[in-house]
Order: C-alpha cells, then sequence, then structure tokens
C-alpha cells in the first residue's frame, strides 16, 4: 500500500516525557523536539492521561517556547480513560459522551498549545460507547477546524466497523510488535488495508527487552546473523521488521534517548529480505508457518 500520510514514518511517543517516565525539564524537552525533527520524526503521539494528565501540559509550554514551526510538525493525542490518578475519580472507567470529547480535545488544544489536532483518537473501546454521540463529538471538532482527522486506538475491527457506520474513521493505534503480532492475525491490519486506515503501533518492541521468557530467547538465536547481515541493532531489526508490513504501520517508539532516535529513524532505511523476515517471525510465534 502506498504510503499517503503526512506523518513521520516513525512516530515519536511522549508518554514517558514527563511524570511517568524520565521527568524531562522544559529545556530537554525543548532539545528533544528538536532533534527528533532533525532525525525525521516530525509526529508526536499524545494521551490526555499521560503523567496523570499533565505531560500535554509540559510538552506544550515547551513547544511554545522551543521556536518550531506548527506547520513543521503533527500532534496527535487521544481520549476517553478516565483514572484516578490526576482526577477525582472513585474508578477507572471510560467515558464517551458528546460533551466530553469535544472538552477533551479543547484541554488538549489548550495544554499543547496549538488550534488543531493533527489526529484524535479514541483511547480504548467502551462496552457503553455509543457510535452515533461519538460521532456528533467527532463531527463538531471536524467542521470547526480543531481536529484534521479522527481515529481509534486499541479498537478490534467490528468496533471500527460499527464506528464507521456513522463516521469515517482513519487510523488505528494497536499494540505490535514482534513479540505481540495479534494484528496480523485478528483482522485489524487487514482492515487498514483495504479501507486505507492509518495503522500505528504502540510498543514496538515488545517485551524483547523487558522479559528473558521462551519467546525472547527464540528471537535472540536468529538476531546476531542478521544484526551482522544488516549492520544494525536489535531495536532496529525489531522496527524494520513491522515496517515491512504492508499496512504501512507507524511504529510509535517511546525512548527520549537521542542515540536510540537517531537509530530508529534510520531503521526506516533497512529492506528486510523476505525469508529473513520470516525467520524472524518464526522465532517470534515458536512455530513454522502452516
Amino acid at each position: 500500500m502506498e504510503q499517503t500520510t503526512k506523518f513521520s514514518r516513525i512516530i515519536s511517543g511522549a508518554m514517558t516525557w514527563g511524570s511517568w517516565g524520565k521527568k524531562l525539564s522544559k529545556k530537554e524537552m525543548i532539545e528533544l523536539m528538536h532533534h527528533s525533527i532533525e532525525c525525521g520524526l516530525t509526529t508526536f503521539d499524545h494521551a490526555d492521561i499521560y503523567g496523570g494528565y499533565s505531560t500535554e501540559a509540559e510538552f506544550g509550554n515547551a513547544f511554545a517556547e522551543s521556536g518550531i514551526k506548527r506547520e513543521d510538525i503533527q500532534l496527535i493525542t487521544k481520549c476517553g480513560i478516565q483514572l484516578t490518578d490526576g482526577r477525582d475519580n472513585k474508578i477507572n472507567h471510560y467515558q464517551y459522551d458528546k460533551d466530553y470529547i469535544i472538552r477533551s480535545a479543547e484541554e488538549s488544544l489548550r495544554k499543547l498549545h496549538t488550534d488543531h489536532l493533527d489526529f484524535f483518537l479514541m483511547h480504548r473501546p467502551s462496552p457503553l460507547m455509543q457510535p452515533e454521540e461519538m460521532a456528533e463529538a467527532a463531527n463538531h471538532l471536524l467542521q470547526s477546524g480543531k481536529i484534521k482527522q479522527f481515529g481509534v486506538s486499541n479498537f478490534t475491527t467490528s468496533q471500527v466497523a460499527m464506528l464507521e457506520s456513522i463516521i469515517p474513521v482513519e487510523g488505528n493505534q494497536v499494540e505490535f510488535s514482534l513479540t505481540h503480532h495479534d494484528p496480523m492475525y485478528d483482522g485489524v491490519f487487514d482492515d487498514c488495508i483495504a479501507n486505507k486506515r492509518m495503522a500505528m503501533a504502540w510498543s514496538p518492541l515488545g517485551s524483547f527487552f523487558r522479559e528473558t521468557d521462551e519467546q525472547v530467547e527464540r528471537i535472540k538465536e536468529v538476531m546476531p546473523a542478521l544484526t551482522e547481515k544488516y549492520n544494525v541493532t536489535e531495536s532496529q531489526l525489531l522496527l524494520a521488521w513491522i515496517l515491512k508490513h504492508p499496512a504501512m504501520v507507524h511504529p510509535v517508539i517511546g525512548t527520549t534517548n537521542k542515540d536510540r532516535i537517531e537509530q530508529s529513524a534510520a531503521a526506516a532505511k533497512i529492506d528486510l529480505e523476505l525469508q529473513d523476515w520470516f525467520a524472524l517471525l518464526v522465532a517470534g510465534q515458536g512455530h513454522d508457518v502452516p
């Protein structure tokens, strides 16, 4: 599928920029924004909940003083999850009524110091979501220019179809990696290809650097020959594996390390040979292809 989106091939995820991770200062955020853009990562991924509803504002304050032109970057954010962390809620839950969705978008605009969001995603599906209500909110935001595109995150194909019966859904951000490859088999990426939906992958490195289970050990066995063959790092190989998928998946990387950002950007130039791609898949699955 031909790449037609305005978003960078690799997306910079801001979840760990604030209190949920590195607790970057304003100066450090500004430096990281500039470095990301220099590396070709012009798209920044947010959610209202990050940092207990604080990271958007911290990023926005840094952006306002960064000297970066708004037209040179793309901002993605999400809404719908209500946490007890950072808000006066008795229990974690989801909320998708029209007023709340509109209010969330407007709050994100204020915090991010921008007049529009390039992509606005519904963060996780709720058993109580009503597509008509969500569509009314999205249409209001689209028509007013406050959001440019409307999409979802972590939605199944049937949930996307339910919502799209009323309003176009232009993207779906899901968990996808060599250690979590469900979207290739549960219809999510088939749906993205068939309906020209932008596919995005959170946690693109999966559990490779976090776990020492049998799956990771299998992948580590095939890694050395491939990292040597392509002269790349393990993380670059994991990203290249995702980037080869015909759904044109955009990995959302979470690192704040400048060297790793540079390396991640370079992964877009790696063209894995067919059998090498399948060698990694087989290692990830733990069995040969049928």
